[in-house]
C-alpha cells in the first residue's frame, strides 16, 4: 500500500496544500483499489507514510467522507466504503442526463478545430492503450476526453458536476475495464461520439453518448457476481427486493 501511495504522492502537485495532494493521493488509491472497499484507515500510519501531522489527514477523510468514499465511524475508526449500487446507479443517471447535454450542444453548435484536434489525439493515444492493457493510463485518457469535451463547449459548471458525482462511478468504471469492459469498446463508442459532432448530427451524438454511459449498467451485474466483497451485498439485496415489490 505504502509503495502505492507514495507513487501517487510524486504525481501531485508540489503547489498543492498537503491536505488537497492527500485528497487526491487517498481518492485515488481508493478508485484503484489499493486501499480495499471495508479497509481500515490509520490516521497515523498514513501521516507517518507522508511525514505530515494527522490534522491533514483527518481533513482529507473528512472529504472523502463527503464524497460517499470512506465511514468514519466514532469511537471505532475509518473505514473505506464497500461500493453502493444505488448510489452508483444514481451517479451514473445524472451524469448522463449532463453529457447527453454537453454532446448535443456540441453537435449543434460545432466545436473549434482545435477541440476536434484534441479529441482525435486522444482517441489515438486511447488506442495505443489497448494492446499492452494500458489500463491506468486508459483510464487517465477517458477522464481527458469527457473533460476536453465539456471545456471544448465551454460548459464548466457541466464539468464539475461530473466530477461531484464521478466518485461513485469511478470505482466500478476502474475495475470494469480489466475485468468486464474490453478498452476497444470503449474507444470505439468514444469515435462514435466524434464521429457524431463532427457530423452535427445531433440524434446520433445524443444516442452514441447514451450507449457509452450505460456501459456500467452492462457490466457492473458482471463485477458483482465476480467482486461481492467489494460491493455492499445488504444493500444489493434490499435492491433486489424493491424491483421484485
Amino acid at each position: 500500500m505504502n509503495t502505492t501511495l507514495q507513487t501517487l504522492w510524486q504525481e501531485t502537485h508540489d503547489g498543492e496544500s498537503v491536505r488537497q495532494r492527500l485528497f487526491h493521493v487517498l481518492r485515488q488509491s481508493i478508485i484503484q483499489m489499493a486501499l480495499a472497499p471495508g479497509q481500515a484507515l490509520s490516521e497515523k500510519e498514513i501521516a507517518d507514510t507522508f511525514s505530515v501531522s494527522r490534522q491533514p489527514v483527518r481533513e482529507a477523510f473528512i472529504r472523502l467522507s463527503e464524497a460517499g468514499l470512506v465511514e468514519v465511524k466514532p469511537q471505532r475508526g475509518t473505514y473505506v466504503v464497500k461500493i453502493s449500487q444505488r448510489a452508483v446507479l444514481e451517479a451514473r443517471f445524472v451524469r448522463e442526463a449532463v453529457e447527453v447535454a454537453v454532446v448535443k450542444l456540441a453537435a449543434e453548435k460545432g466545436v473549434d478545430p482545435e477541440v476536434l484536434t484534441d479529441l482525435h489525439d486522444l482517441l489515438a493515444r486511447q488506442q495505443r492503450c489497448i494492446e499492452p492493457n494500458d489500463n491506468d493510463r486508459f483510464y487517465r485518457l477517458d477522464e481527458a476526453f469527457h473533460r476536453t469535451l465539456s471545456l471544448g463547449v465551454k460548459q464548466y459548471a457541466a464539468w464539475k458536476v461530473i466530477e461531484e458525482v464521478r466518485a461513485q462511478l469511478d470505482r466500478v468504471r476502474y475495475l470494469s475495464v480489466p475485468h468486464s469492459t474490453p478498452l476497444e469498446r470503449l474507444v470505439e463508442q468514444h469515435a462514435s461520439i466524434v464521429a457524431a459532432i463532427e457530423a452535427r448530427d445531433v440524434s446520433l451524438a445524443e444516442q452514441a453518448m447514451s450507449l457509452h454511459l450505460r456501459e456500467i449498467l452492462v457490466s457492473m451485474p458482471d463485477l458483482i457476481r465476480r467482486f461481492p466483497n467489494m460491493f455492499d451485498v445488504q444493500e444489493n439485496q434490499t435492491l433486489k427486493q424493491e424491483t421484485i415489490q
